[in-house]
């Protein structure tokens, strides 16, 4: 069993003591198993049991490029589908750097399903297509199955102060309103459920008594018994 993880050196937790040069390699062992450090374009970490400790030191051709070591040779040739879909899932990734991490895990699940929807796609025997276009059609019969956009028509012209369908506003034009009166008269309703009840308030528009500290001018202008 062997396994291989690589990591940028801002997320590593590592002693200063293991800052590596491009091509370097750092072996610990401990039983069966063989922990290795190796520097290519950033720190590359293994964990084998089936492999003999390579020699440390630096390992790097005439170009200055870091020669592959045989745990890392034999891991992409017998690693399978798991990094090979990662890498096809990140290839059109949606996420960005500037996204807030619950953004980044919800954009990365969609692409796995994506992903995943590809796959079941290819193994129905469908008409072959790489992944690229079978986004492509993806987006283009989810933008079909969505319709038109709808466009809302837009009033030449300069707008109103005030728009007609503010619901606190609709009744405005039915001066129902209460004005102060300078004679003491009688609440209709009260009067109307037998009770006495002097008010300095009228109705502007029907001119007869209602209470306000009460509910008899709501109840005079929504209820038909009054």
């Amino acid at each position: 069993m062997w396994h291989c993880q690589a990591e940028q050196e801002r997320h590593a937790t590592r002693p200063k003591t293991t800052k590596l040069k491009r091509g370097d390699i750092r072996i610990r062992t401990r039983a069966d198993l063989m922990a290795i450090l190796w520097r290519d374009k950033r720190d590359v970490c293994i964990l084998t049991n089936t492999h003999s400790a390579p020699a440390e030191g630096n390992f790097c051709n005439e170009g200055g490029k870091a020669i592959n070591p045989q745990t890392v040779m034999d891991y992409n040739r017998h690693m399978g589908y798991v990094d090979k879909g990662d890498r096809m899932a990140n290839s059109y990734s949606i996420s960005r750097r500037t996204f807030k991490w619950t953004k980044k895990l919800f954009f990365h699940l969609l692409d796995l399903v994506t992903l995943n929807s590809y796959i079941l796609h290819s193994s129905c025997g469908s008409k072959k297509m790489s992944y690229r276009d079978f986004r492509y059609n993806l987006v283009r019969n989810m933008l079909a199955h969505a319709g038109p956009e709808q466009r809302v028509p837009r009033s030449l012209g300069r707008p109103h102060n005030v728009e007609s369908h503010v619901a606190r506003l609709e009744v405005c034009g039915s001066k129902h309103w209460p004005i102060p009166y300078e004679m003491q008269l009688r609440c209709h309703v009260c009067k109307a459920r037998g009770v006495t009840e002097k008010v300095f308030v009228k109705c502007r528009k029907c001119k007869v008594g209602l209470c306000v500290k009460k509910t008899c001018f709501e109840d005079y202008h929504t209820k038909a018994e009054f």
